[in-house]
């Protein structure tokens, strides 16, 4: 593996609750099928579960594509991405919102309801039916994924698995407690997909949205009265 550049340090990052206030102005992009390639694996995970309304084919916004293609140019050529989810319709953000409360109930039997829910409120949207306000996936601008090895097809240790819900999924959790080669792996993605003009939600080191409020909020050169500008609203 690489050395990575000392400069490539995942950032300490925090939610800003004022993004999910900012505008959108939809600028009309059309939902693209991932086709699955040497470099680019898809397992559409939800579908694999059985989630209700999970599709098994991946889609994400003609621009997040277009970022991600950039992004997976820039990993080294022994490398590609795996990706398990992009568009995720209200359905499915449902059906996983309570199946993620489910295992919560399961694993903290003395939690009370509000600490349920802020627990799964840390690892899922909380579903939404107004179509201003769309969850990150709904908008078709977010996308969960890995690195794999193209020499054997094995995923790149991260430390934990996708979707776990344990304090150890935040982005940066091996800058605090470095651990080889976890650091060097989460590295390696975070800084692929934020030079390729993602923003990630620092709760989950697989998660990168382009295009969203959240990406608005990190770096949308865009403005509107002085704030910056999403531009995709709901997909569906």
């Amino acid at each position: 593996m690489p050395t990575l550049p000392a400069s490539f340090v995942i950032p300490t990052l925090t939610e800003q609750p004022e993004w999910w206030s900012l505008p959108c102005q939809e600028c009309g992009e059309p939902l693209v099928t991932l086709v699955e390639g040497p470099r680019l694996h898809l397992q559409p995970v939800y579908a694999q579960l059985g989630f209700a309304g999970a599709s098994t084919t991946i889609t994400l916004r003609q621009g997040a594509l277009e970022r991600l293609e950039r992004a997976l140019a820039t990993l080294p050529e022994t490398l590609g991405f795996l990706v398990y989810d992009g568009f995720r319709p209200l359905i499915v953000q449902q059906a996983l919102w309570d199946w993620q409360w489910a295992e919560v109930t399961r694993d903290y039997p003395h939690f009370t309801q509000a600490e349920i829910y802020e627990k799964v409120r840390h690892f899922v949207a909380e579903p939404n039916a107004d179509p201003t306000k769309p969850t990150p996936h709904r908008t078709g601008g977010a996308v969960d994924l890995t690195l794999f090895e193209l020499a054997t097809g094995a995923e790149l240790a991260m430390g934990t698995a996708f979707d776990e819900a344990c304090d150890a999924t935040v982005t940066d959790w091996f800058e605090r407690y470095p651990q080889e080669p976890l650091t060097h792996n989460r590295r390696l993605l975070y800084h692929a997909m934020t030079q390729a003009g993602f923003a990630n939600y620092p709760n989950e080191w697989w998660h990168f949205e382009y295009g969203t409020r959240r990406w608005a909020g990190h770096q949308s050169q865009q403005s509107y009265q002085g704030m910056n500008l999403a531009v995709y609203g709901s997909a569906e």
